[in-house]
């Protein structure tokens, strides 16, 4: 891997969202000749642009493909594909193409206390990875640590590199875009807490985004934490090319064998990072400890956990960090109980794979689903769901394909299709009272929609607002 002598060096930033414009800025102050492509021109990248402008930066909006002449070096932002128009030009003419987290490791800076940078616990996965990072996070602070949750998640990853006031540790959260660009990140330890089809489409393939997630394995130090319950991600453990003594770590929600995480009468249980493994374990806390304690999500806390005691971090630190942690909203959310019956916004359930772990939470369920399906398929997700339906309610752009395998796997569940050809409020209104009518007192209403939200609404965010304030109308 090329190390540039950033002065005067011509650098094209690829894409003026948050992480291009965090790029632009960095490298300009680091003395590079910085030219910012978007292939949009609109009111808002005009007056970003404008920003970046008044910096030294050249933004040339309209035009993503085209490669500025003299590049060196592209920075890119994470979603654009690699079969971009302006990749395949800079291959053709032997650019090196970075993402915004391959700059940041290049950045780091030596910790004064050590002289080496700040170690990366890194988190990836198809589903979870923002909680159990957050959960990480917390469990450091417990411990007394000076760190961020950064990357795909809260801080930018640049902006933690290079804060004037330097951090202990950090929790890395990353996406396979990222991983894809991040070709020298080598992780003091590392988890990939699940593999299922998503982001296909990017990626070309499911072996392709498999084999960008298992990069996140590549360099550890300490420890590869994986997944009991997903054979796929101890497979990439396996093909790993670690650092010599690092350690394969498993977690589970059952009893944990040696050198794993698990659960044993409703405690946390380190069996890893204990004096004679082979006859001890350490109590880090117990399920009560985790919120919420739906099993999916205790599964994140034992990868947080595995994480920071791969750290060194002690026991009640674990237990005191995740007493302390709080979801972000939309993640298996309880919005409010009305007439017996239990709301619950799960609208980051942007997948099946996320929606599978929600719909194993509840029981007997309305089910509210649907939306951008982004390629994926229901088969299997309906079948696990089955004896936990009582209904579903449907709504969104590919709502057919939930409802033709609700018809196969599910004919004497009731379904319902609301909200055709609406969007927004009012299409979350209709959809809540369609629920209402069929729930029961003890029943749960869960807003897992399984598919992406952009054809109703601005983004998971806006779906889960609304569906709240939708509830909330029913009381009235």
């Amino acid at each position: 891997m090329t190390e540039y002598v950033w002065d005067g060096l011509p650098v094209t930033v690829a894409g003026l969202g948050v992480s291009g414009i965090s790029a632009a800025r960095v490298l300009r102050d680091l003395g590079a000749e910085v030219t910012v492509v978007d292939g949009g021109d609109g009111e808002g990248l005009r007056a970003r642009a404008a920003e970046l402008e008044r910096l030294g930066v050249r933004v040339r909006l309209g035009d993503g493909g085209s490669l500025p002449e003299g590049t060196r070096l592209i920075v890119t932002s994470p979603g654009w594909p690699p079969n971009s128009p302006l990749f395949l030009a800079a291959a053709e003419a032997g650019v090196e193409i970075w993402g915004d987290v391959e700059l940041a490791w290049h950045l780091r800076r030596p910790l004064p206390s050590t002289g080496e940078p700040a170690p990366w616990l890194a988190v990836t996965g198809t589903n979870g990875k923002t909680t159990t990072v957050q959960m990480l996070a917390s469990i450091l602070t417990a411990a007394g640590k000076r760190t961020a949750a950064v990357g795909n998640v809260g801080v930018s990853v640049l902006d933690a590199v290079l804060a004037e006031e330097p951090y202990d540790v950090l929790a890395v959260e990353l996406s396979s875009y990222q991983l894809h660009w991040a070709p020298s990140l080598r992780p003091h330890s590392a988890v990939v807490l699940n593999l299922a089809p998503d982001h296909l489409d990017w990626h070309g393939s499911m072996e392709a985004y498999a084999a960008d997630k298992g990069r996140i394995y590549r360099g550890n130090q300490v420890a590869c934490v994986y997944n009991l319950a997903d054979p796929a991600t101890e497979a990439l453990v396996r093909e790993a090319d670690v650092e010599e003594g690092c350690r394969a770590i498993g977690f589970g929600l059952g009893s944990p064998g040696l050198s794993q995480f698990g659960v044993v009468d409703d405690l946390l249980v380190d069996r890893a990072f204990v004096p004679d493994r082979q006859k001890n374990a350490a109590e880090i806390g117990s399920v009560g400890d985790v919120n919420p304690p739906a099993p999916h999500n205790v599964a994140n806390a034992l990868a947080a956990a595995a994480l920071a005691r791969a750290y060194g971090v002690d026991t009640k630190a674990v237990r005191d960090g995740l007493r302390a942690f709080r979801p972000d909203a939309h993640r298996i959310a309880e919005v409010a109980v009305v007439d017996g019956v239990t709301y619950i916004d799960d609208s980051k359930a942007t997948n099946t794979h996320a929606a599978a772990a929600s719909l194993a939470a509840y029981e007997p369920i309305v089910w509210i689903a649907g939306g951008l399906a982004k390629g994926a398929t229901f088969e299997e997700l309906v079948q696990g769901a089955v004896p936990r339906l009582r209904a579903v309610v449907l709504m969104g752009a590919d709502r057919g394909l939930i409802r033709e395998a609700l018809a196969r796997h599910a004919p004497d569940v009731p379904v319902i299709e609301a909200a055709t050809g609406q969007t927004g409020a009012v299409a979350m209104t209709e959809v809540v009272r369609e629920a209402a009518k069929l729930a029961r007192s003890g029943d749960t209403v869960l807003l897992a929609p399984a598919c992406a939200s952009m054809d109703m609404f601005t983004n998971y965010g806006e779906r889960g607002d609304l569906f709240a304030a939708a509830v909330q109308d029913l009381r009235k």
